[in-house]
């Protein structure tokens, strides 16, 4: 690879915390922004607590334009791509549009804009025959996943390359893989890209107790979400969005943007197994970490921190414990491990591009977030999980995964931006010891 592809920006809208900065406060504070849900009466639902966001997207600066015609979901990732351009500012300047392009991840698209349509047309269901009449004039930009990538290449002048990913929970690691790509392809300088989801609807809800995939637990919400715990009986539904400015090293660095971090490797694969289902060494997985560091051209015990899918279901945790020890070796059992869903629940396919911002604010400040909730330690998970409290660590490469329904499993590889070159953010911090 001759061109390689730094983050210079990032934005965040996340349940608990409106902007990076908040997010890792809560991070760092092992805050848990779980509830019982507000969005609608929960009563018939097997589960009944989501991470929801307090969002008013006019406080946030969005036009009345932009709101009328766009999903909640699109709301999130305008107010979280305004934050990453801005801090990303300098590969912008000068740049052509044609070189700047867009890739935004999704696993739901407009749900929750789509389920009220529907309500409105049908009159609550009773009408077979929907009246079109009662409909918002912008309903097919809800029924289209592509107005998510419209939008925001309309937000910030991209007339390059633009694409929606939806590959289901792994959807905001792969957008951003995707657009390094592009970027390391040459068919653009600089993208947006990311992950938004807000799904958290009568439907939603409905499809995951079907299948009994979210936690049944509602003493309690803000613990319901408890990853690795041998307690843990499902995940918590979350809503978010998280985006970032990628740009071409040498770009970047000729002007002067702050270097965040650097996506150093990539690596899919597919179980081709179970919609639901995994299997339980965790083989796949496995391969596309190793896949990661490989085109990283890093070993195993580079690995400083592992961020987690960890979800919380019995099988998935077990699943990717398999799979750490199965591609780090024994180094897995000195890395630590975490799982922020514990604190900010699952946000389907914007989770990863969440967990991407994570891992990128661990770097920065050489500390790892904790695995909140987790009391009782599984057997079956025997590795350190950060339990409740963060952790200074030295922290200068991250692996961040991610695990979807359907067998689809991700692996992406961040460096510190030391020695890229142009002017690095990293937090001075003093490092701790421990073993390595």
């Amino acid at each position: 690879m001759t061109r390689r592809v730094v983050i210079t920006g990032s934005g965040v809208v996340a349940p608990g915390a409106i902007g990076t900065k908040e997010f890792w406060g809560l991070l760092q504070e092992g805050r848990t922004a779980t509830r019982g849900i507000t969005f609608f009466d929960p009563s018939p639902f097997r589960s009944r607590v989501a991470a929801e966001i307090d969002f008013d997207p006019a406080a946030q600066g969005l036009t009345p334009q932009e709101i009328r015609r766009t999903d909640r979901a699109v709301q999130l990732a305008l107010v979280a791509m305004r934050e990453a351009v801005t801090a990303g500012a300098p590969v912008l300047e000068t740049l052509d549009p044609a070189r700047l392009g867009v890739t935004i991840g999704t696993a739901v698209g407009a749900t929750m804009g789509l389920e009220e349509e529907y309500r409105v047309v049908s009159d609550d269901g009773r009408l077979t025959l929907v009246d079109h009449t009662y409909a918002v004039p912008h309903l097919y930009g809800y029924l289209v996943p592509s107005s998510f990538a419209r939008e925001i290449a309309w937000a910030c002048g991209a007339e390059g390359p633009v694409a929606v990913i939806s590959t289901g929970c792994t959807s905001g690691l792969d957008a951003v893989a995707h657009a390094t790509e592009l970027i390391r392809d040459g068919s653009a300088d600089v993208m947006v890209a990311g992950a938004t989801d807000a799904p958290i609807s009568p439907i939603t809800v409905a499809c995951f107790d079907a299948i009994k995939a979210t936690t049944p637990r509602v003493e309690h919400p803000e613990r319901a979400s408890r990853p690795f715990d041998r307690t843990r009986d499902g995940f918590v539904l979350g809503e978010g969005a998280a985006l970032f400015v990628l740009a071409e090293r040498e770009w970047a660095r000729r002007r002067g943007a702050d270097i965040l971090a650097e996506i150093a490797g990539f690596g899919a694969r597919c179980n081709a197994f179970h919609m639901t289902g995994l299997r339980p060494d965790g083989a796949e997985m496995a391969e596309a970490i190793r896949s990661a560091l490989a085109e990283a051209r890093m070993p195993p015990d580079a690995v400083d921190y592992v961020n987690a899918h960890g979800s919380g279901t019995r099988q998935n945790d077990r699943h990717e414990t398999a799979a750490f020890k199965r591609s780090l070796g024994e180094h897995a059992y000195r890395t630590p491990v975490s799982s922020i869903k514990s604190m900010i629940g699952h946000s389907l396919g914007a989770i990863g591009s969440l967990e991407i911002a994570a891992s990128v604010l661990a770097i920065q400040h050489d500390v790892v977030p904790p695995t909140a909730n987790l009391e009782h330690p599984d057997p079956e998970c025997d590795l350190d999980y950060v339990p409740r409290v963060a952790r200074e660590w030295p922290t200068r490469t991250v692996l961040s995964v991610g695990s979807g329904f359907g067998g689809f499993q991700s692996a992406m590889v961040l460096t510190g931006p030391d020695s890229c070159g142009g002017t690095t953010h990293r937090t001075p911090r003093k490092r701790v010891g421990g073993p390595r």
